[in-house]
């Protein structure tokens, strides 16, 4: 057998080895109503941007037909609609339903546990190179290194309190000139977030992209029919994915399906960025007032967003 033989063969040993440990040969993908190919698909669905069947086609080198027949079934079922591209009205675009979000979310979370249960197995240091592998694998074959870089959200998991403070921290202060005493208030927040989390009426959002935490959103409990917007944030390196605009949007429908009456928010008018994906959102500025905090003279606004 030639050298290049073996190293067929050695890849097709792993590919056997790999497959059932992901659960690829269960007639049921992680113990759920989807296929492999569907919870595949339906996975992009929730972490892209209004995607096109053509761009998943493309993406996912899945065969046009069988593409087809997997969203026609999802439409059936009520987890998808599709709408007309505003560039193009021939095209259309993907969006999941409210149903669609919540079958996404069991399967994610199987993904997660099944994925982290294999993980523990391993000491830290294992754990390193077997990432550090994967990411030697994706880079190697990958083929569409210009495809814009997709990023998925998740609930919180420990260690990302953490993130959520340093990230605050670091960034308002070499953006904005913000003293600790932000950073500070940041971590009460998510102390008490921790402390007293309900998860009938409460959620955090985390952005990852290439295995790396990019952004957060917290929707917390202000009164029974009012809901709080917290801690938007999105790092530099993950800006222009339209993460912002999605993590609000997230905050928006748990918070209708939860059946909260309002959101409010809390920000500063020099955050014109946060200001914009608010206003895009529909949220209204409805008071406004000079404070000084943090270091800086400042303008705090408190917007609110009426959802019935």
């Amino acid at each position: 057998m030639s050298t290049f033989d073996q190293r067929i063969a050695a890849v097709r040993r792993f590919t056997r080895f790999y497959t059932p440990r992901i659960g690829a040969l269960d007639e049921a993908y992680l113990d759920t109503p989807f296929s492999l190919a569907e919870g595949r698909v339906l996975y992009e669905l929730a972490n892209r941007e209004r995607p096109t069947a053509s761009e998943l086609v493309r993406d996912l080198g899945i065969d046009p037909g069988y593409l087809s027949r997997i969203l026609r079934g999802f439409e059936r079922r009520g987890l998808l609609k599709k709408v007309a591209a505003p560039h193009d009205g021939r095209q259309m675009q993907l969006i999941l339903t409210d149903a669609g979000r919540r079958a996404f979310e069991p399967v994610n979370a199987h993904s997660q546990e099944g994925v982290g249960a294999m993980l523990r197995e391993l000491s830290e240091a294992d754990q390193v190179r077997v990432v550090a592998a994967m990411r030697l694998i994706e880079g190697a074959l990958g083929t569409t290194p210009d495809r814009r870089a997709p990023y998925i959200l998740r609930p919180h998991q420990p260690g990302d309190m953490g993130w959520v403070v340093q990230a605050h921290g670091a960034l308002y202060a070499r953006e904005y000139g913000f003293e600790q005493t932000f950073e500070a208030l940041v971590a009460e927040i998510t102390a008490k977030f921790i402390n007293e989390f309900d998860p009938a009426c409460e959620r955090c959002w985390i952005a990852e992209k290439d295995g790396e935490p990019v952004g957060s959103v917290f929707l917390v409990r202000k009164s029974k029919t009012v809901a709080k917007l917290r801690l938007l944030i999105v790092d530099p390196r993950a800006r222009g994915l339209g993460i912002g605009n999605r993590l609000v949007a997230e905050c928006i429908r748990f918070a209708r399906e939860r059946g909260y009456k309002k959101i409010t928010l809390w920000t500063q008018s020099i955050l014109t960025a946060a200001r914009h994906i608010y206003d895009q959102a529909g949220f209204q500025m409805v008071a406004s007032e000079q404070n000084h905090a943090f270091g800086q003279d400042l303008v705090s606004e408190t917007w609110e967003l009426k959802l019935t």
